[in-house]
C-alpha cells in the first residue's frame, strides 16, 4: 500500500472545510447525513470541527455488488429516521467516482423537501462522471485510483486505516485468498 494522504494532511483539511461549513451554515441548524458506512471517520472528524449547533443522521446505499467496480444500480440500505422537510441539509459523503450513488441521493432527499442540500467529499475523483452533481465542499481531488483507508474500504477492510492509502493488486489478491 502507498500512502496518498496522511492523518495530518487529512485533518488539516477537515479543519479547513469545517470553517467554511461553519460560516456558510451561520445562525442554521443543518442536519449532516453521513453516507453510511464509508463517511464515519471523516463525519466524526468534520462534526467535531463545526461551530455551530447541528444534528446527524444516516443513510446507507449500495452501488458495488462486490469488488471495485460499480454494479451501476443504486440499492437504499438504511434510510434516514428523521424528517427532513424545511431544514438545511448537508451530506457528508467519502468519496466522488461516478457520481451515480450522490445524484440518487440527492434527487431522493430532494423529494423530501429540505430547505437547502449542500453536499461534502473528503475525495472527488478526477473521472468522467456517469452523473453531473454539483458538490459545495471538496477537501482532495484525485486521480482514477481505488482508495481505501479513512472510512474507504476493500471487501470491508482496511476502513480503520488513519490515511488514505492506494490499493494494489497484491493487496486485493491477499483479502481475496483470504476469503476463500
Amino acid at each position: 500500500m502507498q500512502i496518498l494522504l496522511t492523518q495530518e494532511a487529512i485533518a488539516e483539511k477537515t479543519r479547513e472545510l469545517a470553517r467554511a461549513i461553519s460560516r456558510d451554515f451561520l445562525g442554521k441548524t443543518p442536519i449532516l447525513v453521513g453516507i453510511l458506512k464509508g463517511s464515519i471517520f471523516f463525519l466524526a472528524d468534520l462534526m467535531r470541527h463545526l461551530d455551530l449547533d447541528h444534528e446527524v443522521d444516516f443513510i446507507s446505499i449500495s452501488s458495488y455488488a462486490s469488488g471495485i467496480t460499480s454494479s451501476g444500480t443504486v440499492r437504499l440500505l438504511k434510510d434516514l429516521d428523521c424528517d427532513i422537510s424545511g431544514r438545511d441539509v448537508l451530506m457528508v459523503e467519502d468519496i466522488i467516482d461516478s457520481g451515480l450513488s450522490l445524484s440518487y441521493l440527492r434527487k431522493n432527499l430532494l423529494s423530501r423537501n429540505p430547505r437547502s442540500l449542500s453536499i461534502v467529499t473528503l475525495l472527488d475523483k478526477r473521472v468522467p462522471r456517469e452523473r453531473k452533481v454539483y458538490v459545495d465542499y471538496v477537501g482532495f481531488e484525485i486521480d482514477d485510483l481505488f482508495v481505501i483507508g479513512y472510512g474507504l474500504d476493500y471487501a470491508e477492510r482496511f476502513r480503520e486505516l488513519p490515511h488514505v492509502a492506494v490499493m494494489e493488486e497484491a493487496d486485493q489478491r491477499a483479502v481475496d485468498a483470504a476469503r476463500q
